[in-house]
């Protein structure tokens, strides 16, 4: 089966194909794997996330060298070198994790429960954290120039709306990343149901995300410094924008101790994450030149 019109930034094969377990939930269809061997033309692949098997199915079809890896046969991605299991860099590293709590997988669909399944994590921010190891895990196994990547999706949940690949993108180096590919996901188990007040659409896709590790080698700790700079600068940017949020409401001129109010109730959780929020307050006015001083104790939005 072939999609019309690739290379294409949307995927969508309703057909999961032949290949894989098709009583194994959550599997991606065998065709978004052929359509992504074909464009990036990898020689040596990796999945260290193998599941059923459906990837390196298609791999060794098509005559690519593969490894396949899982936490349910032995392999622990967040405690374990990819690189080391496999033996040397692969061309493309790729991973279709369990994310949150959608589908249980061990315990449920395999063996026991095991505290380092990722749909086993107890908060989202826990799922975020070793999602990021095990990118980072992938692209330590990633030869320079080749990809490493992930097909997740998003999550809905208590009415809140979780966006996976937009967090894994703020997270790894903003220069590495190479693209992002739309899946329609089909025949998904929570298409069955009927939601009475439901207002908002239905979740049906999943993301393909790309990194290109650099064909000039950076080492870990440089790639790990560029990550906790970009951290730093969004951190900044947020910050800046509460402050001139704060200001415009507060009709483009207020002094400090008004500003501090207004920060307090327009960004509970921030403050709340900053036990010294008020200086970073002060800080934000002062290092940034679209605010500027406008008596003793008074701040306004920089003409």
């Amino acid at each position: 089966m072939k999609q019309e019109g690739t290379p294409s930034s949307i995927l969508s094969f309703p057909d999961r194909g032949k290949w894989g377990d098709a009583r194994w939930r959550g599997n991606c269809s065998g065709h978004v794997y052929r359509a992504l061997f074909e464009q990036l033309k990898p020689a040596y692949f990796c999945d260290p996330m193998v599941g059923s098997g459906t990837s390196v199915e298609v791999a060794r079809e098509m005559g690519i060298e593969c490894v396949g890896l899982d936490l349910h046969s032995g392999f622990n991605a967040l405690r374990m070198s990819i690189l080391e299991a496999i033996g040397r860099p692969a061309d493309l590293v790729l991973a279709h994790p369990p994310y949150a709590g959608i589908v249980l997988y061990s315990g449920e669909v395999w063996g026991k429960p095991h505290p380092d399944d990722l749909s086993r994590c107890e908060t989202i921010e826990e799922f975020n954290e070793k999602l990021h190891m095990v990118l980072l895990n992938e692209r330590e196994a990633t030869r320079n120039g080749g990809y490493y990547g992930v097909i997740i999706g998003d999550w809905r949940n208590n009415g809140q709306y979780h966006c996976f690949s937009a967090e894994m993108i703020a997270r790894m180096p903003r220069s590495e990343l190479a693209s992002v590919i739309v899946k329609a996901q089909h025949n998904t188990t929570s298409g069955t149901k009927a939601y009475g007040r439901m207002r908002l659409p239905r979740i049906t896709h999943e993301y393909v995300v790309l990194w290109m590790k650099p064909a000039v080698v950076r080492s870990t700790i440089l790639a790990l410094a560029e990550m906790a700079t970009q951290h730093q600068m969004r951190l900044r940017a947020t910050w800046r924008a509460v402050v001139r949020n704060v200001l415009v409401s507060l009709g483009g001129k207020a002094p400090l101790e008004d500003i501090y109010a207004e920060v307090s109730r327009e960004a509970p959780a921030r403050v709340l994450a900053n036990a010294n929020w008020q200086p970073k307050v002060r800080q934000t006015l002062q290092l940034n030149r679209e605010f500027a001083r406008a008596g003793r104790g008074v701040w306004a939005l920089a003409a």
